[in-house]
């Protein structure tokens, strides 16, 4: 029994946005490669299963588009490869499937799919509730970072002084539905201040936004601490001294008086006695 080895077509790559910001137009990419003795049939663009475009070269209309709620093809290149979709709207979203197929008598087809979510992105950035002015070593730090709304969900993240906020400070997130299908994120901070949190200076809170990679936002806040009790004694050591250099140099300062012990004054009072007037 004789074995050949057929060369045939192969699909060589499917390129579907995965995350398509609303209002943007989505281009969409299949490559293929045909075998030697493979002629192109045709190209075929689904999506969630039904047909949207498809390019049969040797049809007297050789591209056809179909009616799909939230898909329209605004432009296609003349083998059907690459195709741009008209803005997308949130129903534009889901399985987008491109097949190829070579002609008969094999009619050999490939074919790949992707995944595709349209993004609502937040019309504001996150905004950070519940937290002071002043804190001092030991006050207990209680705030919240809400998302704006958005599709999907916004991922929140908190940081202390430009670092990851420990776990265990980081609450549960929670999230909310809107009737317009879009989500809000909540996500709580909650830690006891520590004398290593002002080492740098004030105490820095940053919540950051991000859905994949097609939004980054973050919203800081700058607290004082209050003046540590060591601090303010320390600082009272200094006025005090302060005040008994210049009550030293004041002394040094003023007029200069003769000191005069009792003997040399009787000696002085006897000589003056003593002495013939002329």
């Amino acid at each position: 029994m004789i074995k050949y080895t057929v060369t045939s077509l192969e699909l060589l790559e499917l390129r579907v946005p995965a995350h398509v910001p609303l209002g943007t137009r989505p281009s969409l990419s299949c490559r293929w490669q045909l075998g030697p003795s493979d002629v192109l049939y045709s190209v075929k663009w689904y999506k969630d299963g039904k047909e949207f475009f498809r390019h049969v070269p040797r049809d007297v209309e050789p591209r056809r588009k179909f009616l799909l709620p939230g898909v329209d093809v605004e432009n296609s290149s003349p083998n059907g490869s690459n195709v741009t979709l008209s803005p997308a709207i949130l129903e534009t979203g889901g399985r987008y499937r491109c097949e190829v197929s070579g002609e008969r008598p094999l009619f050999p087809t490939v074919s790949d799919h992707a995944d595709m979510i349209i993004v609502a992105l937040p019309a504001t950035g996150p905004i950070i509730t519940g937290s002071k002015l002043r804190y001092q070593i030991g006050d207990r730090v209680q705030v919240n970072c809400t998302s704006g709304r958005s599709r999907p969900a916004t991922r929140l993240s908190w940081y202390i002084n430009g670092e990851p906020a420990p776990i265990s400070s980081v609450l549960t997130p929670e999230n909310y539905k809107h009737d317009d299908g879009l989500e809000t994120t909540s996500l709580a901070l909650d830690f006891k201040v520590k004398p290593k949190h002002f080492r740098k200076g004030d105490l820095k809170l940053k919540c950051l936004a991000t859905i994949a990679t097609v939004y980054w936002r973050s919203n800081e806040e700058s607290v004082q601490g209050e003046r540590f009790k060591g601090y303010a004694r320390s600082k009272e050591l200094i006025e005090g001294a302060s005040r008994a250099d210049r009550v030293q140099a004041a002394g040094k300062s003023g007029p200069c008086h003769s000191v005069i012990n009792l003997p040399s004054l009787l000696l002085l009072l006897i000589i003056v006695l003593h002495t013939p007037y002329q």
